[in-house]
């Protein structure tokens, strides 16, 4: 174990495993992301020609860098423009699409409350901030021509070292003011190792002012924003390069584009979430929203720029409907929660007023609360079923590159990975906050993702 660090807020100790761990993704997650991309850029999205190419001789790692594009003034221009865009959509435009659109919940909401009891207050802007970034966009693409719609492609990689920067210098500033000004110095979270301060995070919520909230906001943006325009900007290269679009360039802009507008249309049920209610912010959050979202949860799009496939009516359908069924048990778990927990259980799940145990715990503050955990719906069906939802999505993209190349279906191997990591970190966390009530509920729905295999 590590030894304590001295300071106010909460202290942890690191486990050697959970070092290892952090270091390996510090020094790895950078090279991964570049080898990706670098194999798309140089070896026609092959994952093992460049591995083949070195190990016979036939090139040096060397030549592989030497003919990566470098930073150019031109993408950090771009870079800088998008970034200083995407802060005053956040900061300085209140919400005005709650006031005319049914159902949607926009403008100031309340988080969760954190683990020292603080309930901090969010501006829910990022519809808004999504609608005015694709006017402008097709506004562009189609009358003012400011820029081509391929820009992001043509610039990919500049733009990668780009958000390494933004990603770095974001991670290391949250850090340091952790130390010297932290926003709530008693949700702070210090283990005393530098490595996993860094990755990890040490403030819980940190903030500039009142509402620029650091989470919140590379949660969001530019991250997630820039996911459609990424896509859009594939299917623009797709049209110059063959002079169409196909078929499953379409697949991938709709279904993802649909994953998209249901985060920010939900961004205040976001605030439930594992990301803000439980994660501090570090590198780990810093550094992938701006690189790793962006640039690894795209690669269906930059493979299908690269290997054009047009999908047989009968498989684009097919994969449609895979990817909208889970889209659907994923957002409908999820509205299921939402809706139980808005009423207190006083609502009706499929048709039956729903059925839960009753738990309690006991804040750092010595306050005591009390929390039902629903056992109807979805959510008895199996206790992270929405992650389900959610891989059958993921699943659905991959599928529209076909067979030829593992490159693309990086993502669906990602997202187990991550959405099983996740479920046993919820359920330690839910057995060690409810202790023999979370064994009750654990008995009633035993099974995790899978009905009768996990």
């Amino acid at each position: 174990m590590f030894p304590l660090a001295s300071r106010g807020g909460k202290h942890w100790e690191v486990d050697w495993f959970s070092l290892a761990s952090v270091l390996f993704l510090l020094t790895f997650s950078p090279l991964i992301v570049y080898y990706f991309i670098m194999s798309c850029d140089q070896y026609h999205c092959s994952l093992t020609d460049p591995i083949v190419d070195v190990l016979m001789g036939n090139s040096h790692l060397s030549d592989i860098w030497n003919k990566t594009p470098s930073l150019s003034w031109k993408a950090a221009n771009i870079y800088i423009c998008w970034v200083t865009f995407q802060v005053m959509l956040y900061i300085l435009f209140p919400d005005f699409c709650h006031k005319f659109l049914p159902g949607y919940v926009g403008g100031v909401q309340e988080g969760a409350v954190t683990p020292t009891g603080t309930v901090n207050k969010y501006e829910i802007n990022g519809l808004q901030a999504w609608i005015i970034t694709h006017a402008l966009w097709f506004a562009n693409a189609y009358y003012f021509h400011w820029f081509s719609p391929t820009i992001i492609f043509d610039n990919w990689i500049p733009l990668l070292w780009c958000a390494n920067i933004l990603g770095y210098a974001v991670s290391t500033f949250a850090m340091i003011k952790s130390y010297l000004f932290p926003s709530n110095p008693n949700d702070c979270k210090f283990t005393g190792n530098l490595f996993y301060d860094y990755m990890m995070g040490i403030e819980f919520n940190p903030r500039i002012g009142k509402w620029f909230d650091f989470k919140l906001f590379f949660n969001g943006r530019p991250g997630i924003v820039a996911w459609t325009l990424i896509n859009l900007s594939y299917a623009a290269k797709q049209q110059e390069l063959y002079g169409q679009v196909t078929n499953s360039m379409i697949l991938v802009n709709v279904l993802q584009g649909i994953y998209v507008l249901d985060f920010f249309w939900n961004e205040a049920w976001y605030l439930k979430t594992i990301d803000i209610c439980h994660d501090h912010f570090g590198w780990y959050l810093g550094w992938g929203d701006c690189v790793w979202l962006p640039y690894l949860y795209t690669l269906q799009g930059l493979y299908l720029v690269y290997h054009p496939v047009q999908l047989s009516t009968a498989n684009a359908v097919g994969i449609l409907l895979l990817g909208l069924v889970g889209y659907y048990i994923f957002r409908m778990t999820n509205h299921q929660k939402d809706l139980f927990r808005r009423t207190d259980g006083n609502c009706k799940i499929w048709g039956k007023k729903p059925q839960y145990i009753e738990c309690s715990y006991t804040s750092v503050d010595g306050t005591k609360y009390y929390s039902k955990l629903m056992i109807s719906g979805f959510w008895g069906v199996a206790r992270h079923f929405n992650y389900t939802g959610d891989l059958m999505g993921s699943l659905a993209y991959c599928l529209t590159c076909g067979f030829e190349h593992i490159l693309p279906y990086f993502y669906i191997i990602y997202m187990t990975i991550l959405l099983t990591h996740r479920c046993i970190r919820d359920e330690h966390r839910c057995s060690s906050k409810y202790g023999k009530d979370w064994k009750r509920y654990a008995t009633a729905v035993p099974y995790r993702l899978i009905p009768g295999v996990f």
